[in-house]
């Protein structure tokens, strides 16, 4: 009997006013137990972790899920837009799971949350409101974009201290948007997002 395979997306940083949007996939290959996951903003640091940590593991031991991440930088979501740029960290997502032969259209879903679309050439697709407190995969795809985005910008905060990225992740706080007026600008900036707080 052929098995159906489940691919789960979701992003994380659309609304940041700076650093990139992160998209996470995870394609579940084998049996995983999700039961307890949530949605990352809805654990802590820790529990981000000790999920990630069992994402980590079901993937190098039992070869029960693959995963994979794109990240998309200020300056393309400047050029071609928010929802644009999510669906090419989709698409790039995708492209790294490398969906073999045995991985026919017919024979995977891929479950998306909120207002994120893979690209039109994938046939199967479904995109979910709030899909990330309904669907423990996509809550796992959370988790690993996110700890992926939020250690990004840890390591970008050693290049632009003033602005707290370690802290807030790009988001817009009242810290942030002090900075931004006291610094102007760094090249991690999004342009188009920042233009109400200049």
């Amino acid at each position: 009997m052929k098995r159906n395979y489940i691919i789960g997306i979701d992003e994380v940083g659309r609304g940041c006013l700076a650093g990139p949007l992160t998209v996470g996939a995870i394609l579940k290959k084998g049996r995983v137990d999700l039961r307890g996951i949530k949605d990352s903003k809805k654990l802590s640091v820790k529990q981000r972790g000790e999920w990630l940590e069992k994402i980590k593991s079901w993937n190098l031991k039992h070869e029960a899920l693959s995963v994979a991440t794109a990240s998309i930088g200020a300056q393309i979501i400047d050029k071609i837009g928010i929802s644009a740029a999510a669906r090419l960290a989709v698409g790039r997502c995708l492209k790294k799971l490398k969906l073999s032969s045995k991985f026919h259209v017919s024979r995977f879903k891929i479950l998306l949350d909120g207002s994120l679309y893979a690209p039109r050439t994938y046939l199967n697709q479904k995109t979910i409101i709030k899909g990330d407190e309904k669907i423990p995969l996509i809550a796992a795809a959370s988790i690993v974009a996110k700890v992926h985005r939020d250690n990004k910008m840890a390591r970008l905060h050693k290049s632009f201290p003033h602005y707290g990225f370690a802290i807030h992740k790009g988001y817009g706080t009242k810290f942030h948007s002090a900075a931004i007026k006291k610094h102007g600008l760094s090249k991690i900036h999004r342009r188009s997002f920042c233009s109400k707080v200049m």
